[in-house]
């Protein structure tokens, strides 16, 4: 399965669970999931049917480009990381 760390501030809507371990292959089937278990959780990640423009997420360390259709493997490690603000 493959394990999604939860950034501080969506962990609201996880109950402070800070990471999830899930089965999906793509990062699209990773957000349908958390929204499954946790609603709301694809509003807060997905805008227009891909991620909103401040959240990118990394797949096994590596930051996609490919968003939503980035393949997940069976033990990936999944961040979904936040625009940090400010100046």
């Amino acid at each position: 399965m493959a394990t999604v760390y939860i950034p501080t501030v969506l962990q609201s809507l996880t109950r402070g669970e800070k990471e999830v371990s899930l089965e999906a292959t793509t990062v699209r089937q990773v957000v349908e999931r958390l929204e499954a278990l946790y609603p709301g959780m694809q509003a807060a990640l997905v805008e227009d049917n891909d991620l909103r423009p401040h959240i990118a997420v990394a797949v096994d360390g590596e930051l996609s480009v490919l968003g939503l259709l980035e393949r997940v493997g069976e033990d990936s490690e999944v961040h979904f990381i936040p625009a940090l603000g400010g100046g």
